[in-house]
Formats: structure tokens, C-alpha cells, sequence
């Protein structure tokens, strides 16, 4: 079995290691979801990754309710990502952009208008808003002549990304967010074509996968899903089933991997007693497949490659506090504590001044 710390092809992306950058809310950009300059130096000092995936940016208005998010709807949005992407690139790293709609889970107060999800349900629990946390509200189900212009969205979203120098692009269809909400059963209440069977539930998947790579060819064209338990209120009958027949879906469509969300009983942002499905996607999914959730050390990602499941491991919280996460993990040295307090904060602190290895040596 290859190493954590060989190679890999990702699509058309050379990753010369296994160990890839998860998605990371962060909400360092302005109100206006333009990122910022201190983002580029975030993913600067993180850019020895096999592979960044940005931190989850907003297709559009509607889709985006977190504060200070950034987004790629917008021309000034897309050139506000140019100088953090280039700034990656110029420390040796590779960075994709992770689309967002958050479906149901926002608030109003953000994005100006109803929550929209599959279905009229509303997430229990409360949003973030630029007013504090709020309750969660009612969504109203996306319309069939609404669907067009959703995936005009994502299409224009992966056109702004590449622009902006992007490697790529990740769709988020996991964690409960919009295409979350129509793959499964316990948020999908359609009676229409996008409702009901399975066929069916996948079938926005399918179709923004689709708009997605023919802007940015499949091999620049990845997909994140979370296939076991619940995620934030959003949770389906038969998960096997359905996880297995949308992973087909996408490798049918070539794309340039999957990423799997996959939390355990001991999950510590997340827990579940659904057992992983990572080995029954890898049955039917024959592009590589990275695993992600709760991976804190090298023994535990190489367990995952060496299973056979697993092609590379996304680390999250590991790399929030370790902008040299694999040159730590190389080596066996103690990895910095993340502060919570800090993760959606503005400023530089909790951002960009985590010590790496050479900076401490040099004190």
C-alpha cells in the first residue's frame, strides 16, 4: 500500500502527498463576502498539503448565511480571491474552491429573503448571524422553474473559480446543506421528479456534478459527501443505498475524487453510531477516495490507506492549528491545540499565528 506521504493524481491535480487540507469555515472575509489579504497568508502557510480544499465559499445570495464567508458570485468576490490563491501557488501549494448553498440552514437576516431547501422544513436548533445566533426558520421548497437558474449558479460559481486561479473546484453536497437535503429522505418530502425514489433524490446531484464538469472539465471536478448518520437535522432511511448509488452517479461522471465526511461514536464534532460506508462507496467508485473525520495522527491515516479503502485522509481541525501539519506528521512532533474561540473570528488571531516547527527552532 502507498505511503501517506507518496504521491497522488488527483484528476488533472499532481498532489505530492496524501495528506489533504479539509474544508474550514473561518469567516475572515468582509460582510460583503469578498475574501481578504490575511486569507492568503492562511493558505500560504498551509500550501505543503497534497491538496488545499478552500474553505466552503457561497455559489450565490440565497445560498450563502454564514457571516463573513466568502463567496464567488461576484465579480469583486472572484478578484478578491486572485491574490489569496496566487499567494498559494507562489508557496508551492495547490488549492481548490469549495461551492456552497446552504439550503435551509441560514437565516434570513443574511441572505435577504426565505431559506430555501427540497422541502418546507426547518433545521432545529439556531443559525449564525451577524446578530448573534438565531432560530432557525421554516424554508420554502425550491420550485421546478427555480432548479435552471441553481445550476446556472454553480456553473458561473466554478467560471468565477477559475478565474480567480483556482486548481479546481470541490461541489459541497454533504453536512446537510442544500444537496444534502434533496439526496435524503428525512428532509426530501418532493412528490415531483426530485422527490421520492432514490433516482430521484439524486438526480440535483447528478445534474449540478454535471453543469460543474462541463465548465471545469471532471478531472478539476470533486464532490463531498457525508454518508453516515445524521448532519444537522438531515438524515435518510436506507443511507447505503442511497450514499452507494450517488457514489456510482459520480464515478460514472469521472470525477477527480470523492471526499467522504465519515464521523465515528466518538466523533469529536459530530458523533454516530451509523457504521462508516467508505467501504461500500470504494465498491462502486473507482476514481480515489479520500476520508476525512476526526484524523489527528499519521498511524490513523495510514490505517486508512492500508485498508484499502482509502486513497488519501483530508485533515480538518489538524491543520486549523498546524499551518505544517505534514512535515509534523513526518516526523512524529506534537501537534498545536486548536482554540475554539478564535475559529470564526476576524483578525489574525487563531488564523495565522499558530507556530509551525521552524518558527519555534528559530526562537
Amino acid at each position: 500500500m502507498p505511503s501517506l506521504f507518496d504521491p497522488i493524481q488527483l484528476g488533472a491535480i499532481h498532489a505530492p502527498n496524501r495528506i489533504l487540507m479539509a474544508p474550514l469555515t473561518r469567516g475572515r472575509s468582509t460582510k460583503a463576502h469578498v475574501p481578504t489579504p490575511i486569507m492568503g497568508d492562511y493558505y500560504a502557510q498551509r500550501a505543503s498539503a497534497g491538496l488545499i480544499i478552500s474553505e466552503a465559499t457561497g455559489i450565490s445570495r440565497q445560498g450563502l448565511g454564514w457571516p463573513f464567508a466568502p463567496g464567488l458570485w461576484t465579480d469583486e468576490q472572484t478578484q478578491g480571491w486572485k491574490p489569496v490563491v496566487a499567494q498559494a501557488h507562489a508557496a508551492g501549494g495547490r488549492i481548490i474552491a469549495q461551492l456552497w448553498h446552504m439550503g435551509r440552514q441560514v437565516h434570513s437576516s443574511v441572505i435577504g429573503g426565505q431559506p430555501v431547501s427540497s422541502s418546507a422544513t426547518a433545521t432545529a436548533g439556531q443559525a449564525h448571524t451577524y446578530e448573534g445566533r438565531q432560530d432557525f426558520e421554516t424554508a420554502r421548497p425550491l420550485t421546478l422553474d427555480e432548479i435552471p437558474a441553481l445550476l446556472d449558479d454553480y456553473a458561473q460559481a466554478t467560471r468565477n473559480a477559475l478565474a480567480a486561479g483556482f486548481d479546481g473546484v470541490q461541489i459541497h453536497a454533504a453536512n446537510g446543506y442544500l444537496i444534502d437535503q434533496f439526496l435524503r429522505d428525512g428532509a426530501n418530502l418532493r412528490t415531483d421528479s426530485y422527490g421520492g425514489s432514490i433516482e430521484n433524490r439524486t438526480r440535483l446531484l447528478r445534474e449540478v456534478t454535471e453543469r460543474v464538469v462541463a465548465v471545469a472539465g471532471a478531472d478539476r471536478t470533486a464532490v463531498r459527501l457525508s454518508p453516515n448518520g445524521e448532519s444537522q437535522g438531515v438524515d435518510d432511511s436506507n443511507p447505503q443505498l442511497l450514499f452507494t448509488t450517488a457514489a456510482k452517479i459520480l464515478s460514472d461522471l469521472g470525477i477527480a475524487f470523492l471526499e467522504l465526511r465519515e464521523p465515528g461514536p466518538d466523533g469529536t464534532f459530530g458523533r454516530t453510531d451509523v457504521p462508516k460506508l467508505s467501504p461500500a462507496i470504494r465498491a462502486v467508485f473507482a476514481g480515489p477516495l479520500v476520508v476525512n473525520s476526526d484524523y489527528f495522527t499519521a498511524e490513523a491515516a495510514q490505517a486508512a490507506i492500508d485498508s484499502g479503502v482509502a486513497d488519501a485522509v483530508s485533515f480538518g481541525r489538524a491543520f486549523l492549528a498546524n499551518p505544517d501539519l505534514p512535515e509534523r506528521l513526518r516526523t512524529g512532533a506534537p501537534l498545536n491545540e486548536g482554540n475554539f474561540r478564535t475559529w470564526y473570528s476576524q483578525g489574525p488571531e487563531g488564523y495565522i499565528d499558530y507556530p509551525s516547527l521552524e518558527s519555534v527552532a528559530a526562537e
